[in-house]
């Protein structure tokens, strides 16, 4: 089933400028076809949600995006990111922040925190003797960790840290370039109540302030309000694409998780209940 909501307002978003383009590409993930002809353009200014159950593919889509995988290379296929085919991995980190689960478990585990967030300046996960830091990037860490709530934890190992000091510590490592498009895929995984309303309430600020969004995950109840557009993947395909308000709802949502569901909706917030 694919189901397709376009309004007015849906349509003038996407007169944006695409930042994300994918043609027809065919995307292997090992021995797996993980997409088969995915068409899709995602829009700056355009806060968007990716969600699916696990196996959908969302972790793939962002991996396009980082350059962590690539597509197969045919006639009347295309990637584009930013207008163009060929990507400067530096440039790409300069305009987009990633902050994934993936990136938490494997980031060393003895490196202070005020050096984590210094890291992503280089794109590593530490610093090291060849990396010296200027006095500009040392005061964007200062600033980031005082935005976040992290300066009491400056020099603690990251080891050390809860999960959503983690989180926090790696949204402020992506921010360092103050980067058009924030990507988070399963940012919420595995925190609990009050690490994950931290969390959100950051991202709330962030998109208010001009960042565009884009979330990936399976839990509805990390989904913030301000998020514009959803996109639902099932089984490597695009079974859903439209306003937020229109696909967030019993239906659609049953059909994709494939059991019954209730929406709860308070403030522009959803939590999910058996149907």
């Amino acid at each position: 089933w694919l189901e397709h909501v376009d309004s007015g307002e849906d349509g003038a978003m996407r007169n944006r400028e695409p930042y994300l383009e994918l043609e027809a590409v065919d995307v292997w993930l090992g021995p797996r076809l993980v997409f088969e002809e995915l068409s899709l353009q995602l829009h700056r200014g355009e806060h968007t949600l990716v969600l699916g159950p696990n196996g959908a593919g969302k972790s793939a889509l962002v991996k396009l995006l980082s350059r962590e995988l690539y597509p197969v290379v045919r006639p009347g296929s295309h990637l584009r990111i930013f207008g163009s085919e060929t990507v400067n991995l530096w440039e790409l980190r300069r305009r987009v922040g990633f902050v994934s689960t993936d990136l938490q478990n494997g980031y060393r585990p003895g490196v202070p925190a005020a050096d984590v967030v210094l890291s992503g300046f280089f794109g590593s996960v530490g610093i090291g003797r060849s990396q010296p830091a200027t006095a500009a990037q040392r005061q964007r860490v200062i600033e980031l960790m005082e935005e976040l709530g992290l300066t009491a934890l400056a020099e603690r190992p990251f080891a050390q840290l809860s999960d959503g000091q983690k989180r926090r510590l790696l949204l402020a490592r992506a921010l360092v370039h103050e980067p058009e498009l924030l990507v988070l895929d399963e940012p919420t995984n595995g925190l609990d109540l009050r690490a994950r309303h931290q969390l959100l309430a950051a991202l709330r600020r962030l998109a208010a302030a001009g960042t565009t969004l884009l979330l990936v995950t399976h839990q509805i109840e990390a989904v913030i309000p301000e998020i514009e557009r959803v996109l639902l993947l099932r089984d490597g395909r695009l079974v859903g694409d439209g306003p937020a308000d229109a696909l967030l709802q019993a239906g659609p949502l049953s059909a994709l998780f494939d059991t019954p569901l209730r929406v709860v909706e308070q403030e522009g917030w959803r939590q999910v209940l058996p149907g």
